[in-house]
């Protein structure tokens, strides 16, 4: 867990792209507001990879939203149970569980439909939230830790200097 929270802040500190920070803590509501082992978690796992968002700020979140989902579950439920049972949506709910790939993705759980809905409807402003908290972090917090005395008499050693080095590899 602590390198994971390593790689995080050597992401949030680095030149990398903060979309690709925000988006993958963004991207992680899905997984972390449905049923942990699904389908639909799965191809969201695939989707971050192959998108290339920053792993360490995914997992970070997976682990964030898990803890918010978990207090979610009851409106998640109820929303799901709104949307599962609308009639002009009956048809559709009933096509979809007639193919074995939607019946797999357990999209006709409660919790699991009322996370998607809500995740879904929260990525953008998530993601967007994230990248500006990102980059007010990098302008502010950053620029006053790089101050202070004990870190530039840190850096000026050469313990940092072979750590940069061999940081630059992992």
């Amino acid at each position: 867990m602590l390198s994971l929270l390593a790689r995080l802040f050597k992401a949030l500190n680095s030149e990398a792209a903060p979309g690709q920070v925000a988006f993958g803590f963004a991207l992680a509501m899905i997984p972390g507001f449905t049923p942990l082992f699904s389908l639909i978690n799965l191809v969201v796992l695939l989707l971050a990879c192959i998108l290339r968002v920053n792993f360490s700020a995914f997992i970070l979140g997976v682990v964030v939203f898990s803890a918010i989902g978990y207090l979610l579950d009851p409106v998640s439920a109820e929303l799901g149970e709104y949307f599962l049972t609308l009639p002009s949506l009956t048809d559709t709910w009933t096509q979809l569980y007639q193919n074995d790939w939607m019946r797999i993705s357990s999209f006709n759980n409660t919790v699991a439909m009322g996370g998607l809905v809500i995740s879904v409807c929260l990525l953008v402003p998530v993601t967007l939230v994230s990248r500006i908290l990102i980059l007010q972090y990098r302008k502010r917090v950053l620029n006053w830790v790089n101050r202070l005395k004990i870190v530039q008499a840190l850096k000026a050693t050469k313990f940092w200097s072979i750590y940069s080095k061999f940081s630059e590899y992992s």
